[in-house]
């Protein structure tokens, strides 16, 4: 299955290579939009009309934005040719090659030689293209494409005079602009080369140090331009020597295939004797004992475990977040754990803790429904909330707030960005705000490193804004459900303390933000008009998810069924638009359920269910006992607990608080609740792995633990402390004077610390 798999996709990129290696196939650069054949033939009489003529090819090839060419490697994995060879050879050992001369594949001209001297040195010489600059800035390359337009264009020249002059013309006016060059980067693949070729329909692509979505930027080294014949010699060259060497590997077997399934075997094998490797089937054998262990001694009703039930319920939970929290290491989803997590809990709590005697009793069974009920709100909350938002995006509804970023000063657009992160998480999901301004940030911002800061700087932002409305972050819409937050105080008393964190961090790291020109090498199509039906979907989406608090307010019903009536609206109102149109329609709900991320609303289930268990048994009250008796205030749990959110997910954070602390005793809109939805929202910015937006920003753009730490870190912890501040004067302010509340708390903390110092000696 493996072999047939590799050979059907190989030749499936070799049949896209073919289709476009004609003869006269267009040169680099030409746009991927074709022409019509009157544009092509008949629409060029004189340099005028040919410099229309190619700013019509550069908005056709602008146009929509570039091609996503990693999705498009047709090669796959190749086992025929190690890695780094073959389809996976890099293009700067295509461009070593290849052999061609001491400019690696181009002939370099002036803006100002005459076309006639730059396409003889390129017919003559041994490489067929030109990379024409004026001074030391690349203005463009010319190819035989370039020279057919320019000998079409001379000849519908009126007279002979005219027909001369195009002879002595520079080559600058006639040149593929710079800014539309088909690109890749000296680590880019064969493969990729080749798709992009055929994509953009193109025989040459510039190969340079950095590009950004196959494209130049500011600070490109040109390296070379590699040809599509330059790539299928190396191909061919490597996968003949990869099979001369399979037959002197396997002498006794005559037959290809056979001496590719023994290659197969034997690299397999290699690979299970690497270190990396074995560490992992290590983890993998004792995870599977453990499971077996953990199950056995649930079966066999051990006495261990009626008379340890709680120290059984706490290493599950302490197991399970152990594996969460390294899913990576391990390679479990952490859906899948949680999930196993929630199960294992309520049956040691069903079966074994207390007087149970091995059978659920008719108590657990109406806590297990009652917990899943609670559990259920909030899942269908964000099932409801994130489909809507999906649909919108399909329907290019973000368009509204897209069109108005015209900035190209890197510092400036630092801070536009972080502000209008910061307000539309307070309104939508700050997950699927972090996706979507991740997404903007790849065409606004072409620079990888700036991107990184840039992305690392939306994640803070998106944590911050989720908190002051109870729809913005998953943490607050959990208080708010459960009755510890309500609207008004929520919006009221929690923005200024999260617009200072947002301010107090980008005030921070705004200062590793360097100027220079590279947003004017941004992928971002110009500001457009957004269709009526993109409009219509888009404000009738806001309006849903504006009206979810109202409605509850309102109604007294709870909040997801605003949410899913809003859903319902959408729903109806999105097929209503797109009535009678044929096939599966991409912009209809359907659609947009299935794109959603429905393993995240699992873990969020199991992660609840197994918070629930621990407090139905109590054990989250004991804790809450024991941080009372030995922390001074509240407000420093609430910190604490923040803190903790850096590493820890904060879902379970909140979810365990929440049944700490009895609504009793600290009612609706407490000081507790406030402070706990501030930390434990901003808290997570922290440490990237902190937060979803922080595990969504590593997987879209690669971003790493250390990295963020080195440079966002402090940055982070600077606001997060800055908004607490706020919070604490803000509250002080309005319930008693600032000096009565802080400076006791204050010096209680000085006593205990004091006390504790004391005690050591």
């Amino acid at each position: 299955m493996l072999l047939s798999t590799m050979i059907g996709s190989r030749a499936a990129l070799l049949a896209l290579v073919i289709n476009s290696s004609s003869a006269f196939a267009p040169s680099s650069f030409v746009p991927k939009t074709p022409l019509s054949s009157t544009t092509q033939t008949s629409s060029i009489v004189n340099k005028a009309q040919y410099q229309q003529y190619s700013k019509q090819n550069t908005q056709l090839a602008d146009y929509g934005g570039p091609t996503d060419y990693s999705s498009l490697d047709l090669a796959g994995e190749c086992l025929l040719t190690p890695e780094g060879y073959g389809f996976s050879s890099s293009a700067e050992r295509i461009i070593e090659g290849a052999n061609r001369g001491e400019n690696a594949g181009y002939f370099r001209a002036k803006a100002t030689d005459r076309v006639i001297d730059v396409m003889e040195a390129i017919t003559q010489g041994e490489n067929d293209v030109a990379l024409v600059y004026d001074g030391t800035d690349l203005a463009g390359i010319f190819t035989e494409a370039d020279y057919i337009n320019f000998s079409q264009a001379r000849a519908k020249s009126s007279t002979e005079e005219e027909s001369a002059q195009y002879l002595i013309s520079s080559v600058k006016e006639y040149v593929t602009p710079a800014s539309i060059l088909v690109s890749v980067s000296t680590d880019d693949t064969a493969s990729q080369a080749l798709v992009a070729m055929r994509e953009s329909n193109v025989r040459h692509v510039v190969v340079a140090d950095k590009v950004s979505n196959y494209r130049l930027v500011a600070e490109s080294e040109i390296i070379g331009v590699i040809r599509m014949q330059d790539v299928m010699t190396q191909i061919q060259k490597d996968e003949r020597l990869s099979l001369d060497s399979l037959q002197q590997k396997f002498p006794g077997l005559k037959d290809p295939l056979s001496q590719m399934r023994e290659e197969i075997k034997s690299q397999a094998n290699e690979l299970a004797r690497e270190p990396e490797t074995s560490k992992r089937d290590l983890i993998r054998a004792a995870t599977a004992i453990l499971s077996l262990l953990t199950v056995g001694g649930f079966l066999s009703g051990s006495p261990w475990l009626h008379a340890h039930a709680e120290i059984a319920m706490i290493g599950i939970f302490l197991l399970g977040y152990i594996f969460i929290i390294f899913e990576e290491v391990f390679e479990f989803d952490k859906a899948a754990v949680a999930l196993l997590m929630s199960t294992g809990m309520w049956v040691t709590y069903a079966d074994y803790y207390g007087e149970a005697n091995g059978v659920a009793s008719d108590l657990v069974v109406t806590q297990l429904s009652e917990q899943l009920a609670e559990v259920s709100d909030i899942c269908f909350f964000l099932l409801a909330a994130s489909t809507i938002v999906e649909v919108v995006d399909a329907h290019q509804g973000f368009k509204v707030v897209t069109n108005l970023i015209t900035t190209k000063s890197k510092k400036g657009l630092f801070w536009i960005i972080g502000f209008l992160t910061f307000f539309l998480s307070a309104i939508l999901n700050n997950l699927t705000v972090t996706i979507v301004m991740v997404s903007l940030l790849k065409k606004l911002v072409p620079v990888e490193a700036d991107r990184k800061l840039f992305g690392a700087m939306v994640v803070v932002a998106a944590n911050a804004g989720g908190v002051w409305t109870p729809i913005g972050d998953v943490t607050t819409t959990m208080l708010w459900m459960n009755d510890q937050l309500s609207t008004y105080p929520t919006v009221t008393e929690l923005f200024i303390p999260s617009f200072v964190c947002l301010v107090g961090s980008l005030a921070f790291l705004v200062n590793q933000v360097e100027e220079d020109n590279s947003l004017e090498n941004s992928t971002l199509p110009d500001p457009s008009p957004l269709a009526l039906r993109g409009q219509v979907v888009f404000w009738s989406g806001i309006a849903s998810l504006l009206a979810v608090p109202v409605f509850a307010e309102f109604t007294g019903l709870p909040p997801y069924i605003a949410m899913l009536t809003g859903l319902g609206a959408m729903w109806a109102l999105t097929d209503i638009i797109h009535f009678g149109e044929e096939g599966d329609n991409e912009m209809k709900i359907p659609k947009a359920l299935s794109r959603l991320d429905t393993s995240g609303i699992l873990f969020f289930l199991g992660i609840l269910m197994s918070i629930g268990v621990l407090d139905k048994s109590g054990i989250l009250k004991e804790l809450a006992v024991f941080l009372n008796e030995n922390l001074p205030s509240q407000d420093i749990i609430a910190t604490g607990i923040g803190l903790a959110s850096a590493l820890i997910d904060n879902v379970p954070l909140v979810a365990a608080t929440q049944g700490m602390y009895d609504l009793a005793e600290y009612g609706t809109d407490d000081k507790l609740w406030q402070l706990i939805a501030l930390c434990a929202g901003t808290g997570g910015s922290i440490l990237i792995i902190g937060s979803a937006s922080g595990v969504a920003l590593m997987g879209l753009e690669k971003v790493d633990f250390l990295w963020y730490a080195k440079k966002v870190s402090v940055g982070a912890a600077v606001g997060y402390f800055a908004g607490i501040a706020t919070y604490l004067a803000q509250y002080s302010l309005l319930h008693g004077g600032l000096l009565n509340t802080i400076v006791p708390e204050a010096m209680a903390a000085v006593d205990m610390v004091g006390q504790n110092v004391n005690g050591l000696f």
